[in-house]
Protein backbone atom coordinates (compact mmCIF):
# COMPACT_ATOMS: atom_id res chain seq x y z
CA UNK A 1 0.00 0.00 0.00
CA UNK A 2 1.33 3.36 -0.88
CA UNK A 3 1.83 6.21 1.88
CA UNK A 4 -0.57 8.90 2.11
CA UNK A 5 1.16 12.23 2.08
CA UNK A 6 0.00 15.93 2.43
CA UNK A 7 2.58 18.66 2.58
CA UNK A 8 2.30 22.29 2.78
CA UNK A 9 4.78 25.01 0.58
CA UNK A 10 4.62 28.02 2.52
CA UNK A 11 6.59 29.93 -0.30
CA UNK A 12 7.83 33.47 0.47
CA UNK A 13 5.36 33.96 2.99
CA UNK A 14 5.57 34.50 6.85
CA UNK A 15 8.22 35.69 9.26
CA UNK A 16 9.45 34.42 12.47
CA UNK A 17 6.75 35.12 14.49
CA UNK A 18 3.78 34.24 12.10
CA UNK A 19 5.86 30.73 10.96
CA UNK A 20 5.99 29.90 14.72
CA UNK A 21 2.21 30.47 15.48
CA UNK A 22 1.27 28.70 12.13
CA UNK A 23 3.38 25.40 13.23
CA UNK A 24 1.67 25.46 16.41
CA UNK A 25 -1.60 25.96 15.48
CA UNK A 26 -1.41 22.68 13.82
CA UNK A 27 0.78 21.01 16.12
CA UNK A 28 -1.91 21.72 18.85
CA UNK A 29 -4.83 20.32 16.90
CA UNK A 30 -6.79 17.59 18.74
CA UNK A 31 -7.51 15.64 15.12
CA UNK A 32 -5.21 12.71 14.45
CA UNK A 33 -3.58 12.68 11.55
CA UNK A 34 -4.39 10.37 8.81
CA UNK A 35 -1.56 10.36 6.69
CA UNK A 36 2.09 11.85 6.66
CA UNK A 37 2.14 15.63 7.55
CA UNK A 38 4.93 17.83 5.83
CA UNK A 39 5.81 21.59 5.97
CA UNK A 40 7.84 23.59 4.10
CA UNK A 41 9.04 26.98 5.90
CA UNK A 42 11.35 29.80 4.64
CA UNK A 43 15.08 29.08 4.64
CA UNK A 44 15.49 31.31 8.18
CA UNK A 45 13.10 29.26 10.09
CA UNK A 46 13.97 25.79 8.99
CA UNK A 47 15.93 25.42 12.12
CA UNK A 48 13.60 26.54 14.55
CA UNK A 49 10.37 24.68 13.28
CA UNK A 50 12.63 21.34 12.62
CA UNK A 51 13.39 21.72 16.58
CA UNK A 52 9.55 22.47 17.54
CA UNK A 53 8.76 19.54 15.48
CA UNK A 54 10.90 17.36 16.53
CA UNK A 55 8.75 15.44 18.75
CA UNK A 56 5.97 15.49 16.78
CA UNK A 57 4.81 13.21 13.69
CA UNK A 58 5.08 16.16 11.34
CA UNK A 59 8.14 16.55 8.96
CA UNK A 60 10.09 19.66 7.93
CA UNK A 61 10.97 19.90 4.15
CA UNK A 62 13.10 22.72 2.29
CA UNK A 63 12.03 24.52 -0.66
CA UNK A 64 15.26 24.15 -2.72
CA UNK A 65 18.39 23.25 -2.51
CA UNK A 66 21.81 23.98 -4.57
CA UNK A 67 23.05 21.22 -7.10
CA UNK A 68 26.64 22.20 -5.41
CA UNK A 69 27.99 20.23 -2.77
CA UNK A 70 30.05 23.45 -1.24
CA UNK A 71 31.90 26.40 -2.26
CA UNK A 72 32.19 29.58 -3.89
CA UNK A 73 28.29 30.27 -4.61
CA UNK A 74 26.69 33.12 -2.86
CA UNK A 75 23.30 32.75 -1.28
CA UNK A 76 22.86 29.08 -2.02
CA UNK A 77 21.79 26.49 0.43
CA UNK A 78 23.86 22.63 0.33
CA UNK A 79 22.25 19.73 1.00
CA UNK A 80 24.73 19.51 4.26
CA UNK A 81 23.50 22.61 5.52
CA UNK A 82 20.31 21.41 5.61
CA UNK A 83 21.26 17.72 6.60
CA UNK A 84 22.85 19.43 9.66
CA UNK A 85 19.61 21.18 11.15
CA UNK A 86 17.09 18.55 11.02
CA UNK A 87 15.62 18.96 7.56
CA UNK A 88 13.76 15.82 6.32
CA UNK A 89 13.52 16.18 2.67
CA UNK A 90 13.48 18.94 -0.13
CA UNK A 91 11.50 20.19 -2.92
CA UNK A 92 13.28 19.80 -6.01
CA UNK A 93 11.66 21.47 -9.46
CA UNK A 94 8.38 23.41 -8.31
CA UNK A 95 7.20 24.96 -11.63
CA UNK A 96 8.22 28.57 -9.59
CA UNK A 97 11.67 27.58 -9.86
CA UNK A 98 12.09 26.22 -13.14
CA UNK A 99 9.80 29.59 -14.87
CA UNK A 100 10.99 32.22 -12.39
CA UNK A 101 14.77 31.23 -11.96
CA UNK A 102 15.08 29.28 -14.98
CA UNK A 103 16.22 25.69 -13.30
CA UNK A 104 16.50 23.54 -16.47
CA UNK A 105 16.51 19.94 -16.71
CA UNK A 106 20.62 19.63 -16.26
CA UNK A 107 20.09 21.36 -12.94
CA UNK A 108 17.43 19.20 -11.51
CA UNK A 109 19.29 16.53 -12.30
CA UNK A 110 21.46 17.44 -10.36
CA UNK A 111 19.99 18.81 -7.77
CA UNK A 112 18.00 14.94 -7.37
CA UNK A 113 21.08 13.31 -7.52
CA UNK A 114 22.84 15.29 -4.85
CA UNK A 115 19.45 14.26 -2.53
CA UNK A 116 19.54 10.80 -3.26
CA UNK A 117 22.94 10.48 -2.28
CA UNK A 118 22.88 12.29 0.74
CA UNK A 119 19.56 9.75 2.20
CA UNK A 120 17.24 12.83 1.76
CA UNK A 121 13.35 12.60 0.46
CA UNK A 122 12.63 14.45 -2.71
CA UNK A 123 9.04 16.14 -3.37
CA UNK A 124 10.17 16.16 -7.69
CA UNK A 125 7.54 18.51 -9.04
CA UNK A 126 6.60 18.07 -12.81
CA UNK A 127 3.79 19.48 -14.67
CA UNK A 128 2.55 21.46 -17.97
CA UNK A 129 1.90 24.77 -18.82
CA UNK A 130 -1.81 26.17 -20.28
CA UNK A 131 -0.40 26.49 -23.48
CA UNK A 132 0.81 22.87 -23.74
CA UNK A 133 -2.49 21.27 -22.41
CA UNK A 134 -3.97 23.07 -25.09
CA UNK A 135 -1.73 21.94 -27.30
CA UNK A 136 -2.78 17.93 -26.26
CA UNK A 137 0.95 17.74 -25.45
CA UNK A 138 0.93 17.44 -21.60
CA UNK A 139 2.44 13.59 -21.94
CA UNK A 140 4.71 14.72 -23.48
CA UNK A 141 5.93 17.21 -21.16
CA UNK A 142 5.51 15.33 -18.72
CA UNK A 143 7.90 12.27 -20.10
CA UNK A 144 10.48 14.60 -20.81
CA UNK A 145 10.90 16.57 -17.89
CA UNK A 146 11.33 12.66 -15.85
CA UNK A 147 13.82 11.09 -18.66
CA UNK A 148 16.17 14.43 -18.60
CA UNK A 149 16.22 14.17 -15.03
CA UNK A 150 14.68 11.44 -12.34
CA UNK A 151 15.11 8.65 -15.12
CA UNK A 152 18.73 9.51 -16.32
CA UNK A 153 20.29 8.60 -12.62
CA UNK A 154 20.82 4.53 -12.50
CA UNK A 155 21.20 4.52 -9.13
CA UNK A 156 18.49 7.19 -7.39
CA UNK A 157 16.89 6.00 -4.31
CA UNK A 158 12.89 5.28 -4.65
CA UNK A 159 12.60 4.84 -1.25
CA UNK A 160 13.07 8.33 -1.05
CA UNK A 161 10.69 10.22 -4.02
CA UNK A 162 7.84 11.58 -3.59
CA UNK A 163 6.54 12.45 -7.76
CA UNK A 164 4.52 16.07 -7.11
CA UNK A 165 1.99 16.16 -10.36
CA UNK A 166 1.64 20.44 -10.10
CA UNK A 167 -0.38 21.72 -13.84
CA UNK A 168 1.13 24.96 -13.63
CA UNK A 169 -2.06 26.36 -15.27
CA UNK A 170 -4.00 25.51 -12.28
CA UNK A 171 -1.73 27.29 -9.59
CA UNK A 172 -2.87 30.82 -8.23
CA UNK A 173 -4.39 31.22 -11.68
CA UNK A 174 -8.05 30.48 -10.62
CA UNK A 175 -8.61 27.46 -13.23
CA UNK A 176 -8.99 24.50 -11.17
CA UNK A 177 -7.88 20.49 -12.80
CA UNK A 178 -11.15 18.24 -12.68
CA UNK A 179 -10.77 15.12 -10.89
CA UNK A 180 -10.85 13.20 -13.95
CA UNK A 181 -8.14 14.92 -16.00
CA UNK A 182 -5.80 14.87 -11.90
CA UNK A 183 -6.31 10.75 -12.44
CA UNK A 184 -5.51 10.60 -15.98
CA UNK A 185 -2.50 12.84 -15.54
CA UNK A 186 -1.28 10.64 -12.34
CA UNK A 187 -2.42 7.05 -13.60
CA UNK A 188 0.03 8.61 -16.86
CA UNK A 189 3.18 9.16 -14.49
CA UNK A 190 2.18 5.62 -12.66
CA UNK A 191 2.86 3.80 -16.22
CA UNK A 192 6.32 5.68 -16.96
CA UNK A 193 7.12 5.10 -13.56
CA UNK A 194 6.59 1.02 -13.98
CA UNK A 195 8.16 1.09 -17.29
CA UNK A 196 11.23 2.37 -16.09
CA UNK A 197 11.64 0.64 -12.68
CA UNK A 198 9.41 -2.27 -12.58
CA UNK A 199 7.44 -3.43 -9.70
CA UNK A 200 9.31 -1.77 -7.66
CA UNK A 201 7.87 1.66 -8.81
CA UNK A 202 3.90 0.62 -7.48
CA UNK A 203 5.13 1.95 -3.70
CA UNK A 204 6.14 5.58 -5.20
CA UNK A 205 3.58 8.35 -4.35
CA UNK A 206 2.50 10.08 -6.73
CA UNK A 207 0.98 13.94 -4.98
CA UNK A 208 -1.22 16.09 -6.54
CA UNK A 209 -0.36 19.91 -6.60
CA UNK A 210 -2.78 22.56 -7.98
CA UNK A 211 -4.62 25.28 -5.78
CA UNK A 212 -5.50 22.15 -3.53
CA UNK A 213 -8.67 23.76 -1.16
CA UNK A 214 -10.92 22.27 1.71
CA UNK A 215 -13.54 21.92 -1.08
CA UNK A 216 -12.31 20.04 -3.87
CA UNK A 217 -9.23 17.86 -2.18
CA UNK A 218 -11.99 15.43 -1.20
CA UNK A 219 -12.91 14.38 -4.53
CA UNK A 220 -9.21 14.38 -6.03
CA UNK A 221 -8.07 12.42 -2.90
CA UNK A 222 -10.52 9.98 -4.22
CA UNK A 223 -8.61 9.13 -7.54
CA UNK A 224 -7.05 5.98 -7.02
CA UNK A 225 -3.84 7.42 -8.63
CA UNK A 226 -3.80 9.92 -6.24
CA UNK A 227 -1.68 9.67 -2.66
CA UNK A 228 -2.12 12.82 -1.26
CA UNK A 229 -1.44 16.42 -2.27
CA UNK A 230 1.38 19.44 -2.34
CA UNK A 231 -0.63 22.39 -1.06
CA UNK A 232 0.36 26.32 -1.64
CA UNK A 233 -2.03 28.86 -0.46
CA UNK A 234 -4.11 27.02 1.83
CA UNK A 235 -1.66 25.74 4.30
CA UNK A 236 -0.87 29.35 5.40
CA UNK A 237 -4.65 28.56 7.00
CA UNK A 238 -4.39 25.88 9.60
CA UNK A 239 -8.20 25.39 9.56
CA UNK A 240 -7.53 24.89 5.76
CA UNK A 241 -4.75 22.53 5.75
CA UNK A 242 -6.21 20.66 8.61
CA UNK A 243 -9.20 20.12 6.73
CA UNK A 244 -7.33 19.32 3.53
CA UNK A 245 -5.57 16.59 5.60
CA UNK A 246 -8.38 15.15 7.37
CA UNK A 247 -9.70 14.66 3.62
CA UNK A 248 -7.72 12.29 2.75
Amino acid sequence: MRRKIVAGNWKMNKDMKGSVELVKEIIQTNKLFGCEVYISPSFPFLNEISSICELTPIKVIAQNVSEKSQGAFTGEVSVDMLKSIGVDGIIVGHSERRKIYGENDEVLRMKLDNCSKNNLEVFFCIGETLELREKGKQNEVIENQLNNTLFDLPDFNLDKLVIAYEPVWAIGTGKNASSEQVQEMHQYIRTLLNLRYGKSSDSIPIVYGGSLKPDNSKNIFSCPDVDGGLVGGASLNPKAFLDIISSI
